[in-house]
Parts: C-alpha cells; sequence; structure tokens
C-alpha cells in the first residue's frame, strides 16, 4: 500500500528559540556566575517561558478546589522524568509503535494506518494512523517537533486542551486529505500542524530557527509552511499537504477561540 507519509519539509530544520521575552525577573536575584549563566540561559533555553508572568489558558476548577491540591493527583505521585505528560505519552507510544512495525509491519500498517477504502470497518484508524510512520526519519522529525513544539502548548493551555487541539487537528487533517486522494495516511504532521498553529495565536511571541539558521516569529514561520504546502499540492512528493493545512487552520481556529476567554495566573 503506498502510504501519504506526512513529513515535515522545511519544519525537518525547525526548533523553538524563544518564548523568552518575560524571564528577567529571576536574573536580578543572582549573582557572580550564577548571574552570568542565568543571562545565558535566558538567551538561549528553549522553554524559559515557563518562568515567570505568561498567559494562563487552562481550566481554574482545580485551583478553586482546595482538595485537588491538598492531596494531589496520581501524577504527583511518579518520580520526575518520566513521560507522563500527554505530549510525552504520544512520544512513547509512537515510538512503540514504529518497533512494532518493524517487527510485525502487516498488523501496523493494515490495522493501524489509515486506508481510506477500509475506514468504515477500521474506523479506529481515523486516530491511530497518527502513532504509525513509515520512517525512522519520519518518526524522528516528528517526535523532535513534538518535544519542542507540543510539550511548550501543553505548558501553556493543560493536558485536556492539548489533547483536544492535538486529536482535532488530526483527525480533520486526515477527513480532508481523503476528500482530495484516496491514499492511505500514517503521520502525526496533521495534529502537529495544528499544535504550531495554535501556539501562533496564544503565543506570538515564540521565535524559530527555520532550518536551524533563520529566525522567525512563529506566525511567520506558520504562514511560510502553509503557503509552501498550499504551492505544492498536485505534486507527486507522497506529502500530505492539504493534511498539513487543514491542521494548521484547526489550530489556529482553536487558538483563537482561546484567546478570546484568556486567563492569567
Amino acid at each position: 500500500m503506498a502510504f501519504m507519509i506526512w513529513e515535515h519539509m522545511l519544519l525537518s530544520g525547525v526548533t523553538l528559540i524563544s518564548p523568552l521575552c518575560k524571564c528577567q525577573n529571576w536574573q536580578g536575584r543572582l549573582s557572580g556566575f550564577g548571574a552570568r549563566a542565568a543571562k545565558h540561559f535566558a538567551r538561549s533555553g528553549p522553554f524559559c517561558s515557563q518562568v515567570g508572568h505568561r498567559d494562563d489558558f487552562r481550566d481554574r476548577g482545580d485551583w478553586d478546589n482546595s482538595s485537588s491540591w491538598q492531596t494531589g493527583t496520581w501524577r504527583d505521585r511518579i518520580p520526575a522524568g518520566l513521560p507522563v505528560s500527554c505530549s510525552g505519552l504520544i512520544l512513547l507510544i509512537c515510538v512503540v509503535v514504529y518497533l512494532l512495525s518493524v517487527v510485525f509491519p502487516g498488523f501496523v500498517y493494515g490495522y493501524l494506518a489509515l486506508n481510506p477504502a477500509n475506514l468504515m470497518q477500521q474506523p479506529w484508524t481515523i486516530i491511530t494512523h497518527m502513532f504509525v510512520h513509515a520512517s525512522f526519519d519520519h518518526l524522528f522529525l516528528n517526535m523532535l517537533f513534538l518535544f519542542f513544539f507540543g510539550m511548550e502548548l501543553e505548558r501553556r493551555v493543560g493536558e485536556a486542551k492539548f489533547l483536544q487541539i492535538y486529536l482535532l487537528s488530526g483527525i480533520v487533517a486526515a477527513l480532508a486529505q481523503m476528500l482530495i486522494s484516496p491514499a492511505g495516511l500514517v503521520g502525526a504532521s496533521g495534529a502537529l500542524y495544528g499544535v504550531m498553529g495554535c501556539l501562533a495565536i496564544i503565543a506570538p511571541e515564540i521565535r524559530v530557527l527555520v532550518f536551524f539558521v533563520i529566525p522567525l516569529s512563529i506566525r511567520m514561520a506558520v504562514v511560510l509552511f502553509a503557503l509552501v504546502d498550499f504551492v505544492s499540492m498536485g505534486s507527486a512528493d507522497n506529502i500530505a499537504h492539504m493534511a498539513h493545512i487543514a491542521g494548521v487552520l484547526v489550530g489556529l481556529a482553536y487558538g483563537y477561540a482561546m484567546k478570546k476567554q484568556m486567563k492569567y495566573y
């Protein structure tokens, strides 16, 4: 079966470099070597936006319920460093599924990949195809993107909203691609484009390095990638360009809806 691989193209050279503009408050508390190290980290740390004030798009129910923070949750009892966040679990599942595809390719690509002709018989593949990848390079690039952008979005909006954005973007992306092509689908890029689109709305201060060299704001990067996908539609490059465009549109719409009810902490 010929699968339409959701590769990142330009995204293979993209990394998050700075939602850093709000990280100066803690530098004044350090001196000597610590101050110099803090100043360097503020210029280079990819996730520094978690320090200091930032927009909070999470639900406030747990903050208002004293029992939730007094007793904690099951996640609080798991040692730090384990992949227990939603984005971490997705990354782990994708790696496990890829290893299964190496050992049992017939099962993975026959029962987990999305084949539009068999969607009615295998409806679960509208979700499971997001965890299937066609090659190690395909997996590595998607998981690198998930590590930088997925975890950043999850920190800002919380687990529940992150999972909604991820799954909704991936499902809509697959449906949009099926409208123009009968080819099978594997890969997480449709969902990941949604993640990036949402970040472009709620965190426009983020900057990315295209090809690890060219700095752009995340909004400009989204416009660039969408244009590349648009002009590439109809080409025989085995990439689901319509899925990319649909995914980013879902993320933009979701981010806009959240921005209208922005909360702070």
